[in-house]
């Protein structure tokens, strides 16, 4: 039966649902949350946490991935970011919390037009490195061609390439575009590669040979580029439809695996919840950590889209302070809002639908159930 409805008699559109529009359902099992497991493994790196940190100033610091990373998560750092644009980029940090609405994104536009610094590149990815967890840095398409080396010589243990949307056949008769097939085959570490939001465009960047394919596009907080490009994918449809990739690529390629990462939207426990149950094997979250006290952003939130030069497709916004990271990943709570123990509302969701580990909570049953969130 197909979903399409007809928007009017010249086109017709796909029935797509978000986070909010769907709920998982118990099922005849029901088990001790100490005794589910939510750890991952990505390549040959496992991790206790299905959480990677998004690599936005807001929210992940060489200290802070560092913090992450003894958690048991994955902290990515933004290396287009302040901390490689300045040696000390806290007093800027300070100075975009305390910007007026209307100042914001001009002065953003101005701090992030500093050069990016090779050498502090590899001082960043250092720092965390030194620190004993794994490491992960990401760069845009457009700049991958021009610092991949230094990344990779920093001694990063997994590669994040992240745009708003990432393809594997990218067109333009003014640049070499970066060959994603040949450059992940070329590299000696791991690549996540994203965002991508429909089966066919997954399909291509699994074929890449790509370790793990972000979903998701313009669904953060801090995004506004349904309102600015008109472009939006809801989650929860897009999350299955890459985890159906996922699927058809294993029998395509003869068995390779290939991690399924939802990447905005996810920002409270809930969401957390149902994105794996609609078959992520981890999410990259933004807004949930920027809201610990400890997150550079001090209680604001922005994207790269935020500043871009030309076209801003995102915001600072205000998503407060809830509690230390460690309170925000495994509590405890003192609020009922999903902002807090989110680790511990996943386990209690995997114990009380009777799941025993995030490959089997990705066969719990959903059904359509929207609402509106308080």
């Amino acid at each position: 039966m197909s979903n399409e409805i007809e928007i009017g008699r010249g086109k017709r559109g796909r029935r797509a649902f978000s986070f909010d529009d769907v709920a998982v359902v118990p099922s005849r099992r029901t088990r001790d949350p100490e005794e589910v497991s939510v750890g991952w493994q990505i390549d040959a790196y496992h991790f206790e946490l299905p959480v990677l940190a998004a690599p936005m100033d807001s929210v992940m610091s060489p200290a802070t991935a560092v913090a992450l990373g003894r958690a048991g998560g994955l902290g990515v750092l933004d290396l287009e970011g302040l901390w490689t644009r300045y040696e000390d980029p806290e007093p800027l940090l300070a100075q975009i919390a305390e910007l007026p609405a209307g100042e914001a994104t001009a002065r953003m536009q101005e701090v992030y037009a500093a050069p990016i610094q090779p050498e502090l590149i590899r001082r960043r990815v250092g720092e965390v490195r030194d620190a004993g967890v794994t490491v992960a840095g990401a760069l845009s398409p457009q700049r991958t061609q021009e610092f991949w080396k230094d990344v990779v010589d920093a001694g990063v243990d997994l590669f994040v390439i992240r745009g708003t949307t990432v393809s594997a056949e990218h067109v333009s008769g003014r640049a070499e575009p970066l060959n994603l097939k040949r450059f992940i085959y070329e590299l000696d570490v791991p690549v996540i590669v994203g965002g991508a939001s429909t089966y066919t465009a997954a399909l291509h960047l699994m074929r890449t040979g790509a370790a793990g394919v972000l979903v998701g596009f313009g669904g953060g907080a801090a995004h506004t580029t349904r309102v600015s490009l008109g472009i939006h994918a809801p989650m929860a449809t897009a999350v299955a439809d890459v985890a159906a990739a996922r699927r058809d690529y294993l029998d395509e390629s003869g068995g390779r695996y290939v991690h399924v990462i939802a990447d905005g939207g996810v920002g409270r426990s809930g969401d957390l919840v149902k994105a794996i149950a609609c078959g992520a094997d981890a999410v990259m979250l933004g807004a949930a950590l920027a809201r610990a006290t400890d997150a550079p952003g001090r209680g604001w939130h922005w994207g790269p889209e935020a500043h871009h030069p030309h076209l801003p497709r995102g915001e600072r916004v205000q998503v407060g302070q809830a509690g230390t990271l460690e309170q925000v990943l495994f509590g405890p709570g003192h609020t009922a809002d999903g902002s807090l123990n989110l680790i511990g509302a996943l386990r209690r969701a995997m114990a009380t639908t009777g799941y025993s580990d995030l490959k089997e909570f990705q066969r719990v049953e959903i059904v359509v159930s929207p609402y509106q969130p308080r």
